[in-house]
């Protein structure tokens, strides 16, 4: 006999991670309903039910859990890289802190299973001041010093899913991302990652030309492809640990060794400008090994590997709209 078809409810559809999750879970029989303020930038939803809703409000996340789901991946969030998180924090506190607030509420009483997204945000910015930092083990978070709102509220409502765990019985996952990329994300606009505004700038660029890089280009990251993102997130779902646990690749690089890999990638030499700009931490590195220990898995695609398709989808793009 086979398996029973799960109803899953994915807050976040139309963002990054949210449309590849949604593309994933129906490859695997299931049917999902997705849920956003606004569509997915790129392409159709592959979403059974797709709801345009503001979950800031109340009304709303009722009006999406009228019935019993059987899961819900919680990724509506108002974010974006540097550029936005950095000067936006009022705002970021504010509507993130309603959406979760609003979505766990609701799902208590109809869900069996709640996962919400968290970031790498929320480690303490005294373990990171380095380039060459430690890589961060899940039990680093405290004492807390997160970076910027956004850390904030991502450690916030980790102890609020750590409440509704212990006071209503509810069945909870916490994901940390670190910085993750890949095709059909923001690339343009305020809002794109570093990963995908290095591809943009190197694309747009005439080789021997020059691009400006924030900062002075030695703070460093690791970065995480898309796929291995989602598949860290459904084995995360479908497994009992209720703990917060890391979902990044243990693979740490410099801003301008990115750089120096995309241009490898686009067989381009350029120079580069470094100038005044939101860097956030120095160093910032993940320590996959809980990760491997649950679930004897760890990501597969390589930094270069993932950054070659993630450029050559954003030239496609600035092909289609004209811009190359």
């Amino acid at each position: 006999m086979g398996c029973k078809m799960k109803k899953i409810l994915v807050t976040g559809a139309g963002g990054f991670i949210g449309s590849h999750l949604v593309k994933e879970l129906k490859k695997q029989n299931n049917y999902v309903i997705g849920v956003d303020i606004k569509k997915s930038e790129f392409g159709k939803t592959k979403a059974d039910e797709f709801y345009l809703n503001d979950l800031r409000f109340e009304s709303a996340t009722l009006g999406v859990l009228m019935c019993q789901v059987d899961e819900v991946y919680a990724l509506a969030a108002d974010m974006g890289g540097m550029g936005y998180i950095s000067f936006n924090d009022a705002q970021i506190l504010r509507n993130n802190l309603l959406i979760n607030l609003n979505t766990i509420h609701t799902a208590t009483k109809r869900v069996k299973k709640y996962l919400f997204s968290s970031s790498a945000c929320v480690y303490p910015q005294f373990l990171q001041k380095e380039t060459l930092v430690e890589p961060l083990k899940e039990t680093d978070a405290y004492p807390a010093d997160p970076q910027d709102a956004y850390g904030w509220e991502k450690l916030l409502t980790e102890k609020l899913c750590e409440y509704y765990k212990n006071d209503c019985k509810l069945d909870v996952r916490v994901a940390r991302f670190h910085n993750v990329y890949g095709p059909e994300g923001t690339y343009d606009g305020g809002r794109e990652k570093a990963p995908a505004a290095l591809c943009r700038k190197i694309a747009l660029a005439k080789d021997g030309g020059e691009i400006e890089i924030w900062g002075d280009g030695k703070q460093t990251r690791s970065f995480c492809y898309i796929s291995d993102c989602v598949r860290a997130l459904i084995t995360l779902m479908n497994s009992k640990v209720q703990y917060p646990i890391n979902i990044g690749r243990e693979e740490l690089i410099s801003i301008t060794g990115m750089a120096d890999l995309i241009c490898e990638i686009a067989d381009k030499k350029l120079k580069y400008k470094y100038i005044k700009g939101p860097q956030g931490v120095r160093g910032r590195n993940s320590d996959n090994e809980l990760f491997k220990r649950n679930f004897n898995w760890e990501p597969e695609v390589k930094l270069k590997s993932g950054l070659r398709k993630t450029y050559k989808w954003i030239v496609r793009e600035l092909i289609r709209n004209g811009r190359i």
